[in-house]
């Protein structure tokens, strides 16, 4: 494949085969006539440059032709360069960043075991991942192996393919850590085998099937570029060449390679007899396997017809119910508690929502989820919040692997200048359109005395950029959505648990904030007039606090006689998915207009456009009580009065 696109990986997915090879065709448990069935296995790829491996397996499994094997990296092939999830080719995540691919079958493997312990043994599956020494070397490693071990996923299977060989150098030239040790450290069980060797592969994963308290590493010593040789035969294995070149610019003889492993250079693309003899006893195995399971489950079903229907509701992907009129919100309150009491009636009406906070959850407020249930542990999955630790990064994938086991509604929470650490998965997350709702709190500025560390300021202007930004089904790749007050809050929240096809970007305040005067909230449309004059002279427009601070200004202006109108604005990208005619009305193209943010001026210019003028803060924040900081920054009614005179 690698050779024909003339790009790609091969020596990696040669010392790799071995052990995918085993999974396959010996262990891994799903159906192949119904690809999404929910008690599958689930098998997460971490490093996505050794695709070539994953897709011959699936194409021995029957997943691809060799025909689109032979398309591997072209235009609008299904075998693109890193795998694209794709559940009914057997392709459960998108692989190509080093270590989110891992983290997300640690996410998987929690929300397995969250089932497990509402269903029983109808949701009794094996998660298995494949990792790499990049994957290892990650950063994010730390993180899912520390939660894996802590919480004791027994039901998590992961290979290291330890091939002592990356991208530009031997692994010795930067790393000299004990893996093995550091595993064990974390609370896992580690295994040593030679990974190219099938007996070794079979009985280490016996093993690791057996263990009953602990996740299991098993680290297999294996072999980059396997069976590689030059032209004139001798050996070319354990090469850093082969990483990341075809075979016959690394400097081994492509012919001579296939040739070596039994092959016919001039028809590489078929399948040796024993390989189909092999897949086809899978086949009949798995037919078998899979219809004892589907019986046990019908007799479940039968004794528990409640716990089967909830069972298939939770995994049809749908909406859930939710009475909204249940949620009363306190008067002028900070966003955050707006959103604390929301998620403590979500708790105990959406009975498979499971929310992460990283070590914030007194703070971000998700603790009024919390107060409704309690916390995941090692041999207790019977709560529903998750402690993940400092480790935003590692939340965010382990929620999104949640999200790809399906079953659950992940959360997370952190403070907003945190959602940092988080962009590499926020953007994977919106890439496989997974709906995880990410919770920003302590919005802006008004953070306060902890100071420009910890105050958000071009956050928001990034963020919103993956509202701009498609997918592939043409859609915005997220919802971004930072409510005004209280009750735009709910509704924010009401349209995050609508939204089951992209994540959602949920933004809050840190201080109390006025309710805003408006009668008719439609947040659903991105934008909406929160109080208008007939006739106004200027539109003012903002998004969280900064509407009430309009509001306050918008007083002094209409005693000069100034016909005012406030624009709330949620969501830009859902405002402008509304009709030309819905977006003029709000924003009418022959009026001034004044935007106010905490965040970068950006953020509203495509809004207020030439016809006026922005308001926002070009610096980083500083130390001092939000209050002083508002009035030292400019973010008041006086200020808000300067402004708009000057542009009228």
């Amino acid at each position: 494949m690698v050779e024909k696109a003339k790009s790609g990986h091969p020596g990696g997915a040669m010392g790799g085969a071995d052990f995918i090879n085993v999974l396959y065709s010996e262990f891994l448990e799903y159906d192949p006539e119904n690809p999404a069935w929910e008690g599958r296995d689930r098998f997460f790829l971490d490093p996505g440059h050794m695709s070539p491996m994953l897709y011959s397996v699936l194409a021995c499994a029957g997943k691809f032709s060799l025909a689109e094997l032979a398309q591997f990296r072209q235009w609008d092939s299904p075998t693109p360069g890193h795998p694209e999830v794709d559940v009914l080719r057997g392709i459960e995540n998108t692989s190509g960043p080093l270590g989110q691919g891992h983290t997300f079958a640690v996410g998987a493997a929690i929300a397995a075991k969250f089932l497990k312990a509402r269903f029983g043994e109808v949701m009794n599956q094996t998660i298995y991942a494949f990792i790499s020494d990049g994957g290892v070397q990650e950063e994010i490693s730390q993180g899912a192996g520390r939660l894996a071990g802590h919480l004791g996923l027994d039901n998590l299977i992961m290979f290291y393919d330890s091939n002592d060989i990356q991208l530009s150098t031997g692994t010795n030239a930067v790393t000299s850590e004990n893996t093995h040790a550091k595993y064990e450290a974390w609370g896992w069980k580690v295994i040593e085998i030679q990974g190219n060797d099938p007996e070794q592969i079979r009985a280490a994963l016996n093993e690791a099937k057996a263990e009953t308290s602990k996740p299991t590493l098993i680290i297999g010593k294996t072999i980059m570029g396997k069976g590689a040789v030059k032209e004139d035969g001798t050996n070319f294995e354990r090469q850093c060449a082969t990483h990341g070149a075809p075979l016959s610019e690394a400097g081994a003889s492509f012919e001579k390679t296939i040739k070596n492993l039994g092959g016919n250079p001039e028809n590489p693309f078929e399948f040796f007899e024993e390989t189909k003899e092999i897949y086809a006893k899978r086949a009949e195995e798995l037919k078998k396997i899979v219809s004892e399971k589907k019986s046990l489950k019908a007799k479940w079903a039968k004794e528990n017809p409640e716990l089967a229907e909830k069972l298939t509701e939770f995994f049809s992907g749908k909406y859930p119910k939710i009475d909204w009129t249940k949620i009363v919100q306190k008067p002028n309150n900070s966003t955050r508690a707006a959103s604390a009491t929301v998620l403590g009636e979500l708790a105990k009406q959406v009975e498979n929502m499971i929310v992460a906070s990283a070590d914030l959850s007194n703070s971000d407020k998700t603790d009024g989820f919390l107060k409704q249930t309690h916390a995941l542990a090692k041999g207790d999955f019977s709560g529903a919040f998750l402690q993940a630790g400092v480790a935003e990064l590692t939340m965010a994938c382990v929620a999104i692997g949640m999200a790809l086991h399906g079953g659950v509604i992940p959360a997370c929470a952190t403070f907003f200048v945190f959602s940092d650490y988080m962009k590499p998965a926020v953007r994977m997350a919106a890439l496989m359109e997974t709906p995880v709702k990410f919770i920003w709190t302590h919005d802006a500025f008004r953070v306060g005395e902890d100071g420009p560390t910890h105050e958000p300021v071009e956050q928001e202007a990034q963020i919103r950029l993956m509202e701009k930004l498609q997918n592939h089904n043409g859609h915005n790749s997220m919802l971004v959505l930072r409510p005004a007050d209280a009750e735009e809050a709910t509704l924010c929240w009401k349209l995050a648990m609508e939204n089951t096809t992209t994540p959602t970007g949920l933004i809050f305040s840190r201080q109390n904030i006025n309710d805003l005067p408006a009668d008719k909230r439609e947040v659903e449309k991105g934008a909406y007039i929160v109080y208008s004059d007939p006739n106004p002279d200027v539109v003012l427009l903002a998004s969280g606090s900064e509407v009430a601070t309009l509001n306050e200004g918008s007083e002094l202006l209409k005693k000069d006689g100034v016909k005012i109108r406030i624009v709330s604005v949620p969501s830009e990208g859902l405002f402008r998915k509304q009709s030309a005619e819905y977006q003029e009305n709000i924003l009418p193209k022959n009026i001034k207009r004044f935007g106010l943010t905490a965040g970068l001026p950006v953020t509203l210019e495509s809004l207020v456009g030439e016809n006026g003028k922005v308001f926002g803060l070009n610096s980083f924040g500083f130390s001092a009580p939000y209050k002083v900081l508002d009035e030292k920054l400019g973010f008041t009614a006086k200020n808000v009065y300067e402004q708009v005179k000057a542009i009228l």
